[in-house]
């Protein structure tokens, strides 16, 4: 991780999309045979820019929202080639999937293409996951979040803002957290896979 080596692959669509390991032995398969060997983030723009849901709200959090069923099975899982959605392996993610402006205790979703939450992210945050040895290995935190950023541009977590009925939060392009804007604005995805 810390040689910094990227990965890529051509989607569908023929953009490439590069990536990078952020975990080893990090995520939990969901059959409960253990631990995913390496958890992957994109580190470009590949897929667009995309909401998180229709509607301005994030009642029901990552679970329920519109962005993690096109991610597992519906258009944006269908942009990962043949030869990289067989080898993803499906992963237990824990996630506070209240939103509607309150907090809620963070449950499990099973999925095979996510994003990572702020938590697995910035660390000095609670619940919704531990942080990737990636960002640790970057002292990332929310005070020191400038390697929290891969892009100029704005991205997306699946962590809600548990104050707001309307928003996610999402990374700046300095690598600040923040959740401004509403669920139906589009800001870029740098999805995580394991395999």
């Amino acid at each position: 991780m810390d040689a910094g080596t990227i990965f890529s692959t051509k989607l569908t669509n023929g953009q490439m999309l590069a990536y990078r390991i952020v975990g080893i032995n990090h995520d939990d398969l969901a059959d409960g045979s253990g631990k995913a060997g390496l958890t992957f983030e994109a580190t470009n723009d590949a897929m667009g820019r995309q909401r998180m849901n229709a509607e301005l709200t994030n009642a029901g959090g990552w679970e329920k929202s519109e962005l993690r069923g096109r991610l597992s099975s519906g258009d944006l899982w269908a942009l990962l080639p043949s030869e990289l959605q067989s080898k993803v392996k499906s992963v237990t993610k824990m996630t506070d999937n209240k939103g509607g402006g309150s907090a809620g205790t963070p449950s499990a979703t099973t999925d095979k293409v996510f994003l990572l939450s702020a938590a697995e992210i910035y660390g000095d945050l609670q619940s919704d996951g531990s942080q990737y040895e990636y960002y640790k290995s970057k002292r990332v935190t929310t005070s020191n979040h400038y390697e929290a950023s891969s892009s100029s541009e704005y991205h997306w977590t699946r962590s809600v803002d548990p104050n707001k009925s309307t928003s996610f939060y999402y990374v700046l392009d300095s690598g600040t957290l923040i959740s401004y804007y509403g669920s139906a604005n589009a800001f870029h995805l740098f999805p995580a896979f394991c395999f």
